[in-house]
């Protein structure tokens, strides 16, 4: 059994006070040996100027968001998703969106850059966004195999693209940090996370920021857990606080075996 957990939080643009948020939510939740904590995008910074990620912005192996993260992965022996961190670039005007996978030896175990960019407009009270004016986009698809099953890693905005998941292989957990807006978010959250856990025939842990932050941004919480046949498992609709669900990883094999969708795909990536 792995217990599977998303943070749902508030983000401020405070780094400490999250640090602190992180903190409290996994020493009040019933944080198991080798269970997968799954924190929301931006954790650690959000709701103030596009700029103040870059002004956060650490060396990859260096800095206190990461060694926060990676004392709570040891202290707990979990697996921790970061979200994502500012981490900088060669670039001194942007940023790397980074989701690690944290192990229970504190180590390092993946590093994904957030790849797909949320330049769009959306009918709210923020109106446009511009990710790519502050953030560098990754270029390399993350699978990565641990003790618990293999974990591919993905962030918000990259629930749009299937080729992504497609190209990650067989995984046994996506999971999704996000910063959904609440127009989006109530349009087409649910659907293309339960897309993703029926085609990848998988479990999805995705944990989302949720309320009216402090520039005024308004995000959609719902943070999940999915089966593998795209069944909801847990969920929590707007408040603040840990989604959490103990899963059997193998139960996958039966729903691959009764539906061999990946044997049967005639559009296989050329990642695969």
């Amino acid at each position: 059994m792995v217990n599977l957990i998303a943070l749902q939080m508030t983000s401020t643009p405070r780094v400490q006070e999250n640090l602190g948020t992180v903190s409290a939510l996994m020493a009040s939740n019933n944080i198991q040996k080798n269970s997968l904590v799954v924190l929301p995008e931006c954790f650690a910074c959000f709701g103030g100027k596009d700029k103040g990620q870059l002004a956060i912005a650490e060396t990859k192996g260096s800095g206190l968001i990461q060694s926060h993260l990676a004392r709570l992965a040891k202290q707990y022996q979990c697996y921790i998703v970061s979200g994502t961190f500012p981490v900088a670039t060669s670039n001194p005007d942007k940023f790397s969106a980074a989701c690690m996978l944290f192990g229970p030896n504190s180590d390092v175990l993946a590093d994904y850059r957030k790849i797909h960019m949320f330049d769009v407009s959306v009918n709210d009270n923020t109106g446009s966004y511009k990710e790519s004016a502050t953030t560098l986009a990754g270029n390399e698809v993350v699978a990565v195999e641990t003790p618990i099953g293999n974990i591919g890693l993905a962030v918000c905005y990259d629930v749009r693209f299937p080729g992504l998941f497609t190209a990650m292989g067989d995984i046994d957990i996506l999971v999704l940090p996000a910063a959904f807006t609440q127009r989006t978010g109530e349009a087409h959250w649910h659907a293309l996370l339960q897309a993703r856990a029926i085609e990848k025939q998988c479990f999805v842990v995705a944990a989302n920021q949720v309320g009216v932050h402090e520039n005024g941004r308004e995000t959609y919480g719902h943070s999940l857990v999915l089966s593998p046949w795209g069944e909801t498992l847990a969920q929590q609709a707007h408040e603040l606080g840990a989604v959490q669900t103990c899963v059997t990883i193998a139960e996958r094999e039966t729903i691959k075996q009764n539906m061999p969708v990946a044997e049967h795909n005639r559009f296989r990536s050329h990642f695969v």
